[in-house]
């Protein structure tokens, strides 16, 4: 390639991809034939497959696709602008042009560039306005009747905006510079094994994987019958990510802890021998139905020989529903034999995970849930080595002190901080720079810290030597007493 450019990935079919309007955005999967409605508008993406991620393109009739030209704006034209916008009434009568008309427009197949600049030509009151005024109202009308989308590559500060700006409840309001915040303080990177436990739809999951890249392992923790990874799968990691990702119940982790936790004996692969020994009893069940069928055939043939045809037509539907009823029984065994196996494999994976747990080697811990943190941190501390970082995020505050306060009184922690993000977007324009007139509120906050190695012993010991301080000089002595 010239000047040593590389072109991006392309869009395929099967990918998971993000649609992109201005700030808004959507995730979806390439599919073709596949109505798709975003922003009112619907189109279809079979023309987007084999182009290169971060296209744009414009929607044209029929819902179909065409990459968008690049067009150059003439600077030369000098633009005629008032000097202010004081004098300039909003009455409604300024638009020559009805909903009527731009209806028309539409229905003749005019772009939405063309319309834009009929309106402008029919405004009596653009040329008054000043020339930032005239941006703005070209930008709004351009959103309005311009169908433009951009297709670009799913990744974790696109996911984290979409979901913050669409569903901020089922992230848990964690918003996206805090989850950047939450990588930094966990030192995420390839070759680590992580403990991650989140109900942010997979998300924080999500970012992990990116950020190790496949390489090293990561155990999830999860409540409930099992993890959701709907986030996860909007990122469309490929299979080989998938090959060091674990799961393990949290209502299982006491028992680990404890050194009780087992399962139950492992069930064989699915015995062909059960399953032979049900075909050959399902075997001899049908053919003692067919033989009474036919004794009671033979019997009808010689009492009532005037319906023989009937009988005829009788015999070939019972054997149709004997070849259904084999049919079904086959399928049924098959989807029981599936299912054992699927069994299998979950347990040997959740031995796996729990031999992973033991080793009480991890890298690092990351915490991102909607049930209280204390619990869950004091924990699944008990499986990071030593001198690994820890990450806590909670919606609220308070948590966090309790957290903050327990962790203090255990030990076996340096560096506990607790933090929040600020986070305030600017509009960058030509003479027009400045901070947007809406913010964010919140978005969490962040307890994190590094592991130590325990030492009950002196623990005990500066405890002991804490509480002598702490009483007066009476009760002292008699806690000196006790303990001779």
């Amino acid at each position: 390639m010239e000047d040593g450019l590389r072109p991006g990935p392309r869009i395929c079919e099967g990918d998971c991809a993000v649609l992109k309007r201005d700030d808004v955005f959507k995730a979806v999967p390439v599919l073709r034939r596949r109505k798709i409605i975003f922003e009112k508008q619907w189109f279809y993406l079979d023309n987007a497959i084999g182009h290169i991620y971060g296209t744009t393109f414009e929607v044209t009739s029929g819902g179909n696709l065409q990459p968008k030209q690049e067009v150059e704006e003439t600077t030369t034209e000098t633009k005629e602008a008032g000097t202010d916008n004081r004098n300039i009434v909003d009455d409604g009568k300024s638009q020559k042009l009805t909903h009527d008309d731009i209806k028309a427009l539409k229905d003749k197949g005019i772009k939405g560039q063309e319309i834009v600049q009929q309106l402008i030509e029919n405004s009596t009151t653009f040329r008054d306005k000043t020339e930032f005024a005239q941006d703005k109202y070209i930008k709004k009308k351009k959103k309005k009747y311009e169908a433009v989308i951009t297709i670009v590559k799913p990744s974790t500060r696109i996911l984290s905006t979409m979901y913050y700006a669409r569903e901020p409840g089922k992230i848990n309001h964690l918003r996206y510079d805090t989850l950047a915040q939450m990588l930094t303080l966990g030192n995420i990177h390839a070759g680590n094994k992580m403990i991650v436990m989140e109900t942010c739809a997979g998300l924080v999951l999500g970012a992990v994987m990116e950020r190790m890249g496949g390489y090293g392992s990561i155990i999830q923790m999860y409540p409930g019958g099992g993890p959701v990874r709907a986030a996860t799968s909007c990122f469309g990691f490929p299979k080989l990510f998938f090959n060091n990702l674990h799961e393990f119940p949290l209502s299982k982790v006491d028992s680990v802890l404890s050194g009780t936790f087992s399962t139950e004996t492992l069930p064989s692969e699915p015995e062909d021998n059960a399953l032979g020994e049900e075909e050959s009893n399902g075997l001899t069940d049908e053919k003692q139905t067919s033989l009474q069928e036919t004794e009671e055939e033979s019997t009808t043939e010689t009492a009532m020989e005037i319906n023989q045809t009937e009988e005829q037509e009788t015999m070939d539907v019972n054997a149709e529903d004997v070849g259904f009823k084999e049919n079904k029984e086959k399928e049924d065994k098959e989807n029981v034999r599936e299912k054992q196996r699927k069994q299998w494999e979950r347990r040997k994976k959740l031995i796996e995970t729990a031999a992973l747990l033991r080793e009480k080697n991890a890298d690092g811990l990351i915490v991102a849930s909607k049930f209280h943190p204390t619990p869950l941190l004091l924990s699944l501390l008990e499986f990071v080595a030593p001198s690994r970082p820890f990450v806590v995020y909670c919606q609220y505050k308070e948590p966090l002190l309790e957290c903050y306060t327990k962790l203090r009184e255990r030990g076996g922690v340096i560096n506990l901080k607790l933090s929040e993000t600020w986070l305030r977007n600017y509009q960058v324009l030509p003479d027009r720079s400045h901070p947007k007139l809406t913010m964010s509120g919140g978005g969490g906050y962040l307890l994190s810290g590094i592991t130590v190695v325990l030492d009950k012993g002196k623990s005990d010991s500066s405890n002991l030597e804490a509480l002598k301080m702490e009483e007066p000089s009476s009760k002292r002595c008699k806690v000196q007493d006790l303990h001779c």
